[in-house]
């Protein structure tokens, strides 16, 4: 299998913890940075596992979705009533399940893969985003080796092992 990275950095949002006892309850930003690992199991024309100049459509996600937004939870219990102050005129509100910088990598990964499958027509995927947090602490999300479609398509050539050397 083949690698590459791509760093998006210093992406300004803020978060609420909402469950948290200390001061990450209250509403925060930091400047995030996202970086994602791609795979393949065989390079484009030009060599490459993904063309970098292509992936314009990441950029525009994370701009439209994340550039000076407030993520919150789903189920935090204050979020309609913050919002609802000022509108889309103060708030550029984006929810997920959980706004952790782990649950945000996990939650990444999600839109992400699908996207970068269908802009490669299947022959390149994400295997893994890292979330860092002001530079300071980071938390990743990749999936087990035998979730990616590369070792899917090893396993079914009968080229897979096992770490105990069986097939």
């Amino acid at each position: 299998m083949i690698t590459c990275k791509k760093t998006y950095a210093d992406i300004p949002f803020a978060h609420r913890q909402h469950r948290h006892e200390g001061r990450c309850a209250l509403i925060h930003g930091h400047n995030w940075s996202i970086t994602l690992t791609f795979g393949c199991r065989e390079p484009d024309q030009n060599g490459f596992v993904v063309d970098f100049g292509r992936l314009k459509f990441l950029h525009d996600w994370i701009n439209h979705n994340l550039d000076h937004a407030c993520v919150f939870n789903r189920d935090d219990p204050m979020r309609e009533q913050l919002t609802t102050v000022g509108g889309d005129d103060i708030w550029k509100p984006y929810l997920v399940d959980s706004c952790s910088c782990e649950g945000l990598a996990e939650h990444l990964f999600g839109v992400f893969d699908p996207m970068v499958q269908q802009a490669t027509n299947g022959r390149a995927f994400l295997l893994g985003v890292e979330l860092i947090e002001d530079s300071k602490n980071s938390a990743a999300y990749t999936v087990p080796i035998a979730a990616w479609p590369a070792a899917a398509a090893h396993e079914s050539a009968g080229t897979a092992k096992r770490a105990d050397g069986q097939s």
